[in-house]
């Protein structure tokens, strides 16, 4: 395969690089448009060759070589269709972050003459809007649950311009990933069970009481119970909160105002965040636990979109061996026709021809 020339776009923490490198795609140039701060830092520091282009608003007056790039890929703002946000989709504006991407595409297939390859990325999201991405890109999506890769849940929606297979099931579990010699003290919390901690209105029966706001909120502990499962094999969607998933030893259930038993429960440390989402261990070094947890949780499963790129190879050889098909057809026929677009008759004079050509 040959080097290649990459835009990346809502780059984050650089996960596209690290599975382009994992994939063994070798890569030429990489651009990247990103505008945190935080993230450009650790993008910098594993990858200084990145070439920063800014705000991906800005797209137009970008001065690279556009009809040279061959893939294009990014995970666009998921806050606005994700199921715990709000579900404004394409009413809030970053939604319509969409578009930049989709017209990014639309640019780059007609630099390249419909040579680039694109991959987007977002959460599972309402009927409406997924049909709206999928009309603008002009594929659909396949979910993939990093699960079948990783120790986490997360469901995730890939568009892309090459077929795809679902990836193996690697078995990993959360007790693969945890951190069990880090010394935590006290012993309750060297826990193998999954929770949350998250606000409900509980009634004096002990029972969730959403709909009465006479109730006052309290913070409650959720630890999860897996069907036939003990301990958890897999952990919550990696986020960007910290009390979406923490550790503890309490068997599951729902265990009221959560922060005065701080000793029953422990948050994910930076290297098991990294290991959920299949970075190297030390990619977040020196980042403070809940800034990790961010750009973690806004980031890609690594394994997942180097399953994805892998396949690149496999689009690339079955074009070559399509285009010598065509090829060899115009040679043998002057016709420019291949097998695939001939009926069941014109095969049959085909075959008689080559037949006839063998005899003599």
């Amino acid at each position: 395969m040959n080097n290649m020339k990459v835009l990346s776009l809502f780059d984050g923490i650089s996960c596209g690089y690290l599975a382009l490198q994992r994939a063994g795609i070798p890569i030429e140039t990489y651009y990247a448009s990103e505008i945190d701060k935080t993230c450009i830092k650790v993008s910098q520091k594993h990858f200084p060759n990145i070439i920063q282009l800014g705000d991906v608003n800005n797209w137009r007056t970008w001065d690279i070589p556009w009809k040279d790039i061959d893939l294009v890929m990014g995970g666009f703002c998921c806050q606005s269709f994700s199921s715990s946000g709000k579900g404004k989709g394409f009413m809030d504006a970053r939604g319509r972050l969409f578009f930049c991407f989709s017209d990014i595409v639309k640019h780059l297939r007609k630099e390249t003459k419909g040579k680039v390859l694109f991959l987007g990325e977002n959460v599972r999201m309402r009927d409406e809007h997924r049909w709206v991405i999928t009309e603008e890109l002009g594929v659909e999506p396949v979910e993939i649950d990093s699960a079948l890769v990783s120790a986490q849940t997360r469901h995730r929606l890939y568009w892309c311009n090459w077929p795809v297979e679902m990836p193996k099931d690697k078995h990993i579990s959360l007790d693969d990933i945890l951190e069990h010699n880090k010394g935590w003290n006290p012993e309750a919390i060297r826990g193998r069970y999954i929770g949350t901690i998250v606000g409900r209105r509980i009634g004096e029966d002990g029972y969730r009481k959403d709909c009465d706001k006479d109730i006052k909120i309290t913070q409650c502990l959720e630890i999860r119970k897996d069907k036939n499962t003990t301990p958890i094999k897999k952990s919550n969607c990696l986020t960007t909160a910290m009390k979406d998933n923490v550790i503890s030893s309490l068997p599951p259930g729902r265990y009221p105002n959560a922060f005065d038993m701080k000793d029953k429960f422990r948050y994910l440390t930076p290297v098991e965040m990294c290991r959920l989402q299949t970075l190297p261990d030390d990619y977040l070094d020196g980042i403070a636990p809940n800034t990790a947890m961010s750009l973690a949780g806004n980031g890609w499963t690594v394994d997942v979109i180097a399953h994805l790129l892998r396949s690149i190879e496999r689009k690339q050889i079955n074009d070559i061996v399509k285009e010598f098909r065509k090829i060899t057809d115009e040679l043998m026929f002057g016709s420019s026709k291949t097998d695939t677009d001939m009926t069941c008759e014109g095969k049959h004079e085909k075959n008689e021809t080559i037949r006839k050509n063998q005899d003599s």
